[in-house]
């Protein structure tokens, strides 16, 4: 079947099925020879096999099967009576269609099967007398001359008799299939059989071998022809899917009774026991991924119905849109793909009539006046990242955040500080829409914050990013299976968690010596090689008593693009779980995302890591701008400082004055002119290099990322490219002392080394001379 298409496939092992069925029909008919009801479906049987084998291009088999049909059709319209011969004319041309089916999966060609004589059969019967006494008198006449000339019953059989035919089943012998091959020689083999015969009881191949009169690699080989091969009819079974669905149930609860059974093994450290334990773990897990692996099915069978939508929707807009399929193999439990569908189409839907433009603008806006609209399936990290993408005139930020306002969603002082992917999130929201009229495609609202939902309740996660005038990327991540996932079971304070493994990272144990928590602008950051890494602490957003920095475990995850740290009390182990719905109150809270029964028998939570993942942003932006309130203009003193490398030199930059740490690769750095920039999140970030605005002019580092310190203000951002990030302080503002360098406010002792203070305010203006231009004199913290 591997070398078939998959519609090939498929059509013969669906229509075998449907042969079966006819064989036994008609048997029926003639017992039942009035049967409107057989007649009709042995007709369509035949009638689906001849359509499906003519769209295939199968011609041979197209022409006996509308030959068995022809005969058929005179049986429905009562032309014809139904007779003894009939029925064997129809099981005649069966037996045909069958061996063209064989032919067509042995060869690939249905050349090799002889069909003339069976159509002039099935022609000749349609043309016999419907006459019954006609009919009778050449049958009751037949029997004379057989009379006149008897035979011996014990001779005809052996004068006539054919041949046997080999059994299609029957294995040929290993010896035989490797003199065939040329592998081993005759005499060889009858001296190994011989030695069989006289008590040797190794296998041939065996001896053989061991007598270095074969090869292992030909014995494989011929053990491998040995074995008959099973016909696609043979191959698959269809089985019903509530079956499959107590099948998944009952391993389960096997994987369950499993953990329980191997930490009770663990607790008593028999080693015999351990073994046992041991196997029954990996024999439970090859069940599981066996049962898992019944209810896959490729995203294919939901995406074949979207090029009619995309057709029907484009037609009555009057727009042009090309489909493009990429991973349509990508499979996923049967059950998800249910729940995946109708969201997919709305996005789908959405695209077509929001996203991509008409003809005209597309032309005037130097586009192709064809659009093109992406679908995409992969693999990533445990799930199926599914991708709905255009190439139109992107989402309209500014659009958005006027009606999110207009709503009552936001605040206008929120939207400067707000990043443009949260901005374009609001799309989600309940009613939300920014359409100019309701048609009877969009503009009610009703249809985002329902695929948002759909997809959140299977445990996955939808996110949008857009690029004005190139388009925009709708994205779906969805667990492969809802049933069983890989977690580990985590300790926070007396209550134990269970965080699944897909989202985690690294482990990072703080000892409070060679490794802490460290805080930036009051929010708890871990310096992960050289970058800051948010923290949040369990304890805190469960609501629970606040623990110290020392003694436990960072978490390093990774949930809708962000990655983040998880601070918890300890990190049990890694297991299977079975995953439990939770109640609506449950589900309320908005951190759960289900339940399991953890290896000792007590219930244990689900983190949704996605959850966590918003509330730190937004916990850590918030307790940002809290210090900066606090803080003032009049400050203290000491500040904390971000210190960088910059070729020899250490540059300490404000913290307050830090929006974000990145890591751009070299290659998206393009030109401006004379000036450097790089396309982060939807705008042209300006670059400025302080190796070059400080005259640290040196070796360029190695590398393909170069490391930047954002600066955002009033909807404005500017980036200034470091050698490295070295680390957090605090300085004192009684070590200090003026500078007279351009670029430079002054030097201090940080660290017990000099470090020099960069002119924020200077940097900025080097990288964009506008950046303050559309406001009057804006406050900048400065060192």
């Amino acid at each position: 079947m591997e070398d078939l298409g998959e519609i090939v496939g498929e059509f013969l092992m669906e229509s075998h099925e449907n042969l079966d069925q006819i064989d036994r029909d008609l048997v029926s008919l003639e017992q039942d020879p009035n049967s409107r009801d057989l007649i009709s479906r042995i007709f369509r049987a035949i009638h689906t096999i001849k359509g499906t084998s003519g769209f295939l291009a199968f011609s041979r088999l197209e022409k006996l099967a509308h030959a068995g049909e022809s005969l058929l059709s005179r049986l429905r319209d009562g032309v014809q009576p139904v007779t003894p011969e009939t029925i064997t004319v129809l099981l005649l041309c069966i037996d045909g269609v069958r061996s063209l089916l064989s032919s067509i999966e042995e060869t690939q060609s249905e050349a090799d099967v002889d069909i003339e004589s069976m159509i002039v059969k099935i022609q000749a019967q349609m043309n016999a007398p419907t006459d019954a006494a006609a009919a009778s008198a050449p049958a009751a006449a037949a029997p004379a001359p057989a009379a006149e000339t008897p035979v011996s019953v014990e001779e005809a059989p052996a004068a006539t008799r054919p041949a046997p035919e080999p059994v299609a089943e029957q294995r040929q012998p290993l010896g035989q299939i490797l003199v065939e091959q040329g592998a081993a020689q005759a005499t060889d083999v009858t001296s190994a059989l011989q030695q069989q015969i006289e008590g040797d009881e190794r296998k041939l191949g065996t001896i053989l071998l061991e007598e270095g009169k074969a090869q292992p690699a030909a014995v494989n080989e011929a053990l491998q022809s040995q074995a008959p091969k099973r016909s696609i009819a043979d191959s698959a079974i269809r089985v019903d899917v509530d079956l499959l669905d107590t099948l998944m149930n009952m391993v389960g609860e096997l994987v369950l009774a499993r953990n329980q059974l191997v930490r009770g093994v663990m607790e008593i450290g028999d080693s015999g026991l351990v073994r046992s334990a041991q196997r029954l773990g990996m024999i439970t897990s090859e069940l599981q991924e066996g049962i898992m692996k019944t209810r896959m099915q490729p995203i294919e069978h939901i995406w074949s119905k979207l090029p009619r939508v995309i057709r029907d929707l484009s037609n009555s807009l009057g727009k042009q849109v090309q489909l493009v399929m990429e991973g349509k193999e990508t499979e996923l439990d049967r059950s998800l793909l249910e729940a995946v569908k109708d969201p997919l189409t709305h996005l789908v839907r959405n695209a077509v009539d929001h996203g991509i433009e008409d003809p005209e603008r597309r032309i005037a806006a130097g586009k192709g006046p064809e659009g093109t609209l992406t679908l995409r399936a992969y693999h990533e990290g445990g799930h199926v990242a599914v991708e709905v993408a255009d190439d139109g005139a992107g989402l309209n930020v500014e659009r958005i955040a006027q009606k999110a306002v207009e709503n009552g969603l936001l605040r206008p002082e929120q939207i400067p500080n707000m990043d443009k992917r949260d901005i374009m999130a609001m799309v989600f929201q309940p009613g939300f829409s920014t359409a100019a009229k309701v048609t009877n495609v969009s503009g009610r609202g009703v249809g985002m914050d329902v695929v948002k939902t759909n997809i959140e309740n299977i445990g996955g996660a939808v996110s949008v990013d857009s690029t004005p005038g190139e388009g925009t990327v709708w994205r779906l991540t969805i667990p492969l299976t809802l049933a069983i996932i890989q977690a580990l079971t985590v300790d926070c304070g007396d209550q134990r968690y269970v965080v699944p493994q897909v989202a985690v990272l690294e482990l990072v144990f703080v000892d409070g010596n060679t490794t802490k928590v460290e805080y930036a602008s009051g929010a708890p950051v871990y310096r992960l090689r050289g970058k800051l890494l948010p923290l949040v602490r369990l304890d805190r957003a469960l609501g629970l008593e606040v623990g110290g920095d020392q003694g436990v475990y960072i978490m390093v995850l990774q949930a809708d693009g962000r990655r983040f740290g998880l601070v918890v009390d300890r990190v049990l182990n890694t297991e299977e779980v079975v995953v439990k719905a939770l109640n609506t109150r449950f589900k309320d809270i908005g951190l759960y995302a289900g339940a399991t029964i953890l290896g000792d028998g007590k219930v244990g939570l689900i983190l949704d890591v996605s959850s966590l993942a918003r509330r730190s942003h937004l916990a850590v932006d918030s307790e940002r701008e809290n210090v900066a309130e606090k803080r003032g203009p009049a400050g203290g003193g000491t500040e904390r400082l971000l210190v960088t490398a910059v070729g020899e030199r250490r540059v300490a930059i404000p913290l307050d004055t830090v929006t974000r740490l990145e890591e751009f690769p070299r290659d998206r750095i393009e030109h401006a002119g004379s000036r450097e920039v790089v396309q982060y999140r939807g705008q042209i970030l300006p670059l400025v290099r302080l190796s070059h605005l400080l005259g640290a002019y040196g070796e360029e580092l190695e590398g393909d990322t170069v490391s930047v310190v954002v600066y955002s203000e009033g909807g404005k951002s500017v980036a200034l490219v470091v050698d490295r990030i070295v680390d957090i302080a605090e300085n004192s503002t009684t070590a200090r002392r003026d500078a007279e360098e351009d670029g430079l406010v002054g030097t201090a002792v940080i660290q017990q080394r000099v470090t020099e203070l960069l002119d924020v305010r200077r940097a900025i203006l080097a990288a964009d001379p506008n950046f303050y231009s559309d406001a009057a004199d804006e406050m900048l913290v400065e060192a």
